[in-house]
């Protein structure tokens, strides 16, 4: 799986999920992965907009 930032092509390290309030129900999640790179960009692209619930590492490790 690779980073969901436009043009990357590197492999994922981490999970965003986040919702669109107005759109979804609360326990709903969509997910945008990303690589270390990326993950503060896409993470404050979603948290600006109130978007982003929680970030998890990829894949999730138990």
């Amino acid at each position: 799986m690779q980073c969901s930032a436009k043009g990357c092509r590197a492999t994922a390290a981490w999970a965003l999920r986040w919702n669109n309030p107005k759109l979804h129900d609360a326990a709903y999640r969509k997910t945008w992965l990303a690589c270390d790179q990326h993950r503060e960009h896409l993470s404050d692209f979603l948290g600006a907009r109130g978007f982003l619930r929680e970030v998890t590492a990829f894949p999730a490790t138990a």
